[in-house]
C-alpha cells in the first residue's frame, strides 16, 4: 500500500479547505499545499454525467450490424440466456439510420431457450413507441400455441414516433445513444426497460411469463435493421462469451469506506484499511473497485491533530494495469476526534443550569422511544444529574422538567393537590449512596406518550456500586396534543456522554458479533431507538440490522437489513419472498450506501398485537436526504406478548443517542 502521512509544506488557507473538501472529484488542490506528488499530477477530470445503475457489469464489446448502416433486418447479436427469477443488463451505443425511418433502431427478441438451443418465439419489443404501428409484436408461442405472451397495453413510454405515409419521423434521431436494457424476471412475472437516459419505453407485467412454463429459460437477442448497436456490456455472460476490447484510461474516480471519524492516535494504515476507490475507465459503462494498496493516499494535513482532514487518493493504471497517461485524483474528507461520542455539557461539569440542550425529540401517540447515555456529576447536589423536559414541537408549553431525582415542574404539577399530576416512584432510599453512583452511572431513559394525553418516563440507572436505581413518573395528564409531544434532555453542572456504542469503531466487527440489549415491545406500543450508523462502505448489507425475537432468541421472527432484505420465519419458502411488506428500499443504492456513513437512524417496531409486527427506520444520511425503509404486516408473531427486539451490525458500529 503507497501511504504517504506527512504534513505538507504549508497549511491549507480556509477557504481553500472548505471548497476543495466537500468535492470528490474537481477540486483544485494543485500546488497549493498540495502533496508534491499531486502537484505534479495536474488538473482533474469533470465530472461524468450520470448513468442508468448498473449491476455486475463484464465488458462485451462487439457490434451488431455494419457501420455504414447496410444490415438487414433481423440481424441478430449474442444470445444471453436469462433465467426465471433472473435480471439481465447490458448497455451499448445506438446509432439510428439519417434517413429517419422510424423502425430503423434496435429491437429485443425473447424466445424460449430449451435444450442449449433458442426455440419459440415469444415476441419482439422495438425501442420506438407507436401504438398504431408494429412497435411491438409476438407470435404464436410453442410452450402455449392458443397464446399471444406479449400484451402491447402493458407498455408505455415517455415519446411517441407519430410517422407520415413515408415513414418518416425526424425525432428518431432522439433514440441516438447509450442504451440501457434491463430483463428482469425476478418477481415472477416480466419487466422490460430501454432507455438512453432521454427517452424511455417499458413493458411491465405482473402475471407469470411466459404464460405457462414460467421456470423456463428466456433468450434474449438484440437486432437491428439498418442500424448499428455498439455493444459495451453485461451482467450476464452470453452464448460463446464475452468481447475484450484493447486497453482503457482511467477517467474518474471516488473513495469508498473512508471513515466519518477516527480517533485522535489512530494511525494511518489503520485509516486506509478499508479504503476502495470506484474508477470509471473510457468506455466503460460500469466503475471498477480498486483495493486501497492499488492507489496512493495522503492525509493533508496531517493525522496528530483533532479537526477536520482530506485523504487525497491518486490512481495511475489504465483498465489493463499498464501506466496511465494521466492519473485520476479524487478527495474524502474524515474527522479526528478525541472521544467517539456526543457530549451535552462541558467534560469538567462546569456548565450551570439549562445552558446545554439535546435536540427536541417527537413521540408519536402509542411510541416509546428509549436512549441511552453516562451520567457526570459535580456531585455536589442530587439535582446535579441529568433532566428530562417534556414540551411541544416549539416549547411553547412545558409540560414537566423531570429531575433524575424525584422532583420537577411544569404544567403537571398542581398548585391545588401540591404535588405531581402524575405518579412519582418515590425517589431512592439512600440519597447520599445513590448520588455519589451517579457519577458515570449508565441511563437508560423511557419516554412513552400514551395517545391519550398523558405521558410516561421511566429511568433505570445502573450506578458505579453497580446497583440498578430506578425514578418513574407516569400517567402525567397534561399533554394537551398528543400528536405534538417532545422531549429533550438538560444538564446542571453535571454532563453526559451518549457513549453507547456497537461495534469496533473501525467497522471491523464482522456480522453478528455484537448485539445491543433487547428490548420489549408492548402489545398496541412502539418502541423506538435512535443511533448514529458508521459504515465500511463496502456492501449495502454492512449497516445496522433489526432483530426481532421472542425474549430469549429462540424464536427469530425476523433479521430486517437496512437494505430491503432478511430472513426468519417471517420469510415464506413457499411464497419466495416476505410474509410481510418491505417498502422497497431506495431509488438509487450507491448513494444511499455513501450516506449511511454518519447517518441518524431512527428505528420503530411496533406490536400490532394481532400476532403482526411492522418495523419503520427513518436514515437521515450524511447528504442530508431522508431516506425510509420499512417492513409492514410481519404475521409469524406466535406470542404477541413476548415480543423483542434488539440491533447488530456487520462491519459497521453504531453510537447510540
Amino acid at each position: 500500500m503507497k501511504y504517504l502521512n506527512k504534513l505538507a509544506s504549508i497549511f491549507f488557507a480556509a477557504a481553500l479547505g472548505m471548497l476543495t473538501l466537500t468535492s470528490c472529484e474537481g477540486g483544485d488542490l494543485f500546488n497549493v499545499n498540495a502533496p508534491d506528488w499531486l502537484s505534479e499530477m495536474g488538473g482533474g477530470e469533470e465530472e461524468p454525467e450520470p448513468q442508468e445503475e448498473l449491476e455486475g457489469q463484464m465488458e462485451d464489446v462487439y457490434n451488431i450490424g455494419n457501420a455504414d448502416l447496410t444490415a438487414g433486418f433481423f440481424t441478430l447479436g449474442k444470445t444471453y440466456v436469462v433465467p426465471a427469477g433472473q435480471k439481465w443488463q447490458a448497455q451499448f451505443n445506438l446509432t439510428v439510420n439519417p434517413d429517419n425511418k422510424y423502425y430503423k433502431n434496435f429491437y429485443l427478441v425473447l424466445n424460449l431457450f430449451a435444450d442449449n438451443a433458442v426455440a419459440g418465439e415469444y415476441g419482439v419489443i422495438r425501442f420506438d413507441n407507436d401504438p398504431s404501428k408494429n412497435s411491438e409484436w409476438n407470435t404464436k408461442s410453442d410452450v402455449n400455441p392458443n397464446e399471444n405472451e406479449l400484451d402491447r397495453s402493458l407498455v408505455s413510454g415517455n415519446f411517441t414516433n407519430s410517422s407520415d405515409s413515408e415513414e418518416t419521423d425526424a425525432s428518431v434521431q432522439k433514440m441516438n445513444g447509450k442504451i440501457t436494457i434491463t430483463v428482469d424476471r425476478s418477481n415472477g412475472g416480466l419487466f422490460i426497460k430501454m432507455t438512453n437516459g432521454t427517452l424511455t419505453k417499458t413493458y411491465t407485467q405482473t402475471t407469470p411469463f411466459p404464460s405457462t412454463g414460467s421456470d423456463v429459460d428466456i433468450a434474449c437477442r438484440i437486432g437491428v435493421e439498418q442500424s448499428l448497436v455498439s455493444f459495451l456490456s453485461t451482467n450476464i455472460v452470453p452464448i460463446g462469451g464475452c468481447t475484450e476490447a484493447g486497453d482503457k484510461e482511467p477517467v474518474s474516480m471516488v473513495l469508498k469506506g473512508v471513515p466519518a471519524k477516527v480517533l485522535q492516535g489512530t494511525d494511518f494504515e489503520t485509516l486506509a484499511a478499508n479504503v476502495t476507490a470506484e474508477v470509471t475507465f473510457d468506455g466503460l459503462p460500469s466503475p471498477v473497485t480498486v483495493k486501497s494498496e492499488d492507489l496512493k493516499l495522503e492525509a493533508i494535513p496531517d493525522m496528530n491533530s483533532l479537526g477536520t482532514k482530506t485523504l487525497v487518493a491518486a490512481y495511475s493504471k489504465t483498465y489493463k494495469g499498464e501506466g496511465a497517461a494521466k492519473p485520476v485524483i479524487a478527495y474524502a474528507t474524515f474527522n479526528v476526534v478525541d472521544k467517539m461520542y456526543t457530549l451535552l455539557g462541558a467534560a469538567d461539569n462546569s456548565s450551570a443550569w439549562w445552558s446545554a440542550h439535546s435536540e427536541k425529540i417527537k413521540v408519536a401517540p402509542k411510541e416509546t422511544l428509549v436512549t441511552t447515555f453516562t451520567n457526570y456529576t459535580s456531585g455536589a447536589n442530587a439535582w446535579n444529574n441529568f433532566c428530562t423536559v417534556l414540551t411541544n414541537s416549539d416549547g411553547s408549553v412545558e409540560y414537566g422538567v423531570l429531575r433524575a431525582d424525584n422532583w420537577g415542574w411544569g404544567t403537571g404539577w398542581s398548585a391545588e393537590g401540591g404535588g405531581w399530576r402524575c405518579t412519582p416512584s418515590g425517589g431512592q432510599s439512600d440519597w447520599a449512596t445513590w448520588l455519589a453512583a451517579m457519577n458515570g452511572a449508565k441511563v437508560t431513559l423511557y419516554v412513552t406518550n400514551n395517545g391519550d394525553g398523558t405521558c410516561d418516563v421511566k429511568s433505570v440507572m445502573k450506578g458505579t456500586d453497580g446497583v440498578e436505581y430506578k425514578q418513574d413518573y407516569i400517567g402525567l395528564n397534561t399533554v394537551t396534543d398528543p400528536n405534538d409531544f417532545y422531549f429533550h434532555l438538560t444538564i446542571d453542572n453535571c454532563h453526559l456522554e451518549f457513549d453507547d456504542i456497537l461495534g469496533a469503531d473501525d467497522n471491523s466487527s464482522i456480522w453478528w458479533s455484537e448485539h445491543s440489549p433487547y428490548i420489549k415491545v408492548p402489545v398496541g406500543q412502539t418502541i423506538t431507538r435512535r443511533f448514529r450508523n458508521y459504515t465500511s462502505g463496502g456492501g449495502n448489507w454492512n449497516n445496522f440490522c433489526t432483530v426481532l425475537t421472542n425474549s430469549d432468541g429462540s424464536i427469530e421472527y425476523g433479521v430486517l437489513r437496512a437494505d430491503n432484505w432478511g430472513w426468519g420465519t417471517g420469510w415464506s419458502a413457499e411464497g419466495g419472498g416476505w410474509r410481510c411488506t418491505p417498502s422497497g428500499g431506495q431509488s438509487d443504492w450507491p448513494t444511499w450506501l455513501a450516506a449511511m456513513d454518519d447517518a441518524m437512524v431512527t428505528v420503530s417496531v411496533t406490536n400490532n398485537g394481532n400476532g403482526t409486527a411492522d418495523v419503520h427506520c427513518v436514515m437521515v444520511g450524511n447528504d442530508g436526504v431522508t431516506y425510509t425503509q420499512d417492513y409492514t404486516g410481519l404475521d409469524t408473531v406466535t406470542n404477541p406478548d413476548d415480543l423483542y427486539f434488539h440491533l447488530t451490525i456487520d462491519a459497521c458500529h453504531l453510537v447510540f443517542e
